[in-house]
């Protein structure tokens, strides 16, 4: 697509973009912008370049929405070519990682069952949030604004009420009204985990892509893997103290994780 003489290049620092969650709820939410032609997402950078036509504002008061920390850094005509965003390809990206959140989410849930593992299961819940997010992105292709903001409202207020239930859960457990995890599931399920992101990490960074996509993949596997090691963590020292309160410190951090996750999701519904 060749460049017009009113085309301009806008460029924002986002603060609080860090993995490809953030960069997903942001598409979505410049969603329905006819003059907007172009996002390029530099995650390690937080640096989003919006390429569009006409005037910048209101691009601009939408991403504010968001409460991402963002700003504008600079808006400037801009020329040359560059090839439209690949529908097809970020469909394929975003079934790959639906995909892959959702298949973690199906073993911790049932592993954090079975051991009475709440890191397991915030682990597994956060997994999910990941996987409503990408979700949600599929669905808005070539969907009306308004479904889309109404499918966000419903996938927020679940995962908000899966995150709230399993806080009151780890309040209950440190009451003392609940049997002790099993640690050797907690840190082989983890181990199990931090292998298939480790692999998965491995491959992105051997790609040596600059896409944004990719790059965002790579943090994002990334902060898993503290994640999985966390949770691994845990175990051990349940194993040693003999007590169920690091399982449950894990498991209050994640579920607040999610709960986060879901107050950005219901952004989306505004």
């Amino acid at each position: 697509m060749s460049a017009k003489s009113d085309l301009m290049k806008s460029t924002f620092r986002i603060e609080k973009m860090d993995c490809p969650s953030e960069e997903n709820i942001i598409r979505m939410k410049l969603d329905g912008f006819p003059q907007i032609k172009k996002l390029e997402f530099d995650i390690p950078e937080r640096t989003l370049h919006v390429y569009h036509e006409g005037k910048v504002d209101q691009i601009e008061a939408r991403i504010a929405e968001l409460n991402f920390n963002s700003s504008l850094q600079a808006t400037q005509p801009t020329e040359g070519i560059f090839d439209a965003e690949d529908a097809g390809l970020q469909r394929k990206i975003l079934w790959t990682v639906l995909i892959i959140n959702f298949g973690f989410f199906a073993v911790e849930i049932i592993a954090g069952i079975l051991a009475a593992s709440m890191g397991l299961i915030g682990d597994s819940l956060d997994n999910l949030a990941d996987a409503i997010v990408y979700g949600l992105s599929l669905l808005a292709v070539g969907k009306a604004v308004t479904h889309k903001k109404q499918v966000a409202k419903l996938s927020g207020y679940f995962q908000l009420l899966l995150a709230a239930i399993g806080f009151a859960e780890v309040v209950r457990r440190f009451l003392g009204f609940a049997e002790m995890p099993v640690f050797e599931v907690m840190i082989i399920v983890s181990a199990f985990t931090l292998v298939g992101n480790s692999i998965s990490l491995y491959l992105i960074n051997k790609a040596k892509s600059q896409e944004a996509h990719m790059q965002a993949s790579a943090i994002f596997t990334s902060n898993d893997i503290i994640v999985n090691v966390g949770v691994m963590l845990a175990g051990v020292l349940v194993q040693v103290t003999a007590t169920r309160y690091p399982d449950l410190v894990i498991g209050g951090i994640l579920f607040l994780v999610v709960a986060r996750g879901a107050f950005r999701i219901l952004k989306l519904a505004k």
